[in-house]
């Protein structure tokens, strides 16, 4: 028996900004972890700071998925303290992401080069389609 897309369970989604692999140049860096597929609602999601970013300036980090920000709005790095940092996504109807098409997410780096991180995000997702 074919399933199908309705399923009665949540996945997690690992991705990983690492500068050692990665780099940290202004600019998008699409971080390692799988795509997420269309028609999923993500509900949830926690970054895990393993290695607080650094930067010569006043860099900032944004993370998105289907839209600027919709992960985690532009933040100055000195607000990614090693350990749990909150992610839009919260388990509330109204910072929940549909998504329209297959995603992977998407970190911006903007203001100042990085010079050190590293950073996994974890988003929930279930279908419903």
């Amino acid at each position: 028996m074919q399933n199908s897309a309705l399923e009665n369970r949540k996945k997690v989604a690992l991705f990983q900004y690492d500068f050692e692999k990665d780099g940290g140049a202004v600019g998008d860096i699409t971080l390692r972890g799988p795509s997420i597929p269309d028609g999923a609602l993500v509900d949830f999601g926690l970054i895990d700071v393993q290695t607080a970013p650094t930067s010569g300036g006043a860099a900032t980090i944004a993370l998105e998925l289907a839209s600027a920000g919709d992960v985690k709005a532009a933040t100055a790095i000195a607000s990614f303290a090693t350990g749990p940092v909150s992610a839009v996504p919260d388990k509330t109807a109204g910072n929940a992401i549909k998504l329209a098409a297959n995603a992977s997410l998407t970190m911006t780096i903007a203001a100042a080069d990085l010079t050190a991180g590293k950073i996994v995000v974890a988003l929930e997702y279930f279908m419903t389609e």
